[in-house]
């Protein structure tokens, strides 16, 4: 007969066992999901400091605000500027956005080729900051946007209308503080 008097006292610890190793793959997986956050937060410091870089690369541009372009674009014509953020009225087409200046007046901006080709795209409501050259309506401009397909007949009606409009070759959105640039060669996504 087997003498059980050597398991008198002893404990099962199963149960505690499957607990504390329960405990730890939780702990494992919290401390996972603490490394994805943080490796997310640095992603987008990264995207910041690109946009800001981007936009400094253009270290002749104006600085201009929204008040100056409701005041007269004229003096502007022909020159490279950076216009503060503003946010989006809504869409022309594929070709550009209008910009909602300060006294709710609508200004055009017209995206560049390697903008469109980066299938960029604003949505009304959000912040932008955009970089380019200020240029004069015209009707060639209008209809050759127009043979191109980039905006209809009834946005044709809409950009006649624009006395001057910008020809953007940067457009940085401004997402809840930490901006996602876009321009030529970034392939990037903000807009």
């Amino acid at each position: 007969m087997a003498h059980k008097a050597s398991r008198r006292g002893a404990v099962n610890l199963g149960m505690p066992l499957m607990i504390v190793a329960f405990l730890i793959m939780l702990g494992f997986l919290y401390w996972l999901f603490l490394q994805s956050q943080a490796q997310k937060a640095e992603e987008a410091v990264q995207m910041q400091e690109a946009a800001a870089e981007k936009a400094s690369t253009y270290p002749d541009a104006a600085s201009v605000t929204g008040g100056e372009l409701q005041q007269d674009a004229s003096p502007l014509v022909g020159k490279l500027v950076k216009v503060e953020p503003l946010s989006v009225a809504s869409k022309l087409g594929t070709q550009g956005f209008w910009l909602n200046l300060p006294n709710n007046n609508p200004f055009l901006v017209s995206l560049d080729d390697s903008l469109r080709a980066d299938s960029i795209s604003v949505q009304a409501g959000e912040k932008v900051m955009v970089v380019g050259t200020i240029r004069a309506m015209s009707d060639s401009a209008v209809n050759s946007w127009v043979s191109s397909g980039t905006i209809g007949e009834g946005d044709k009606l809409a950009a006649e209308f624009a006395t001057h409009y910008l020809q953007a070759v940067h457009v940085q959105v401004m997402d809840e503080g930490v901006p996602a640039g876009a321009g030529p060669g970034d392939g990037g996504g903000g807009i």
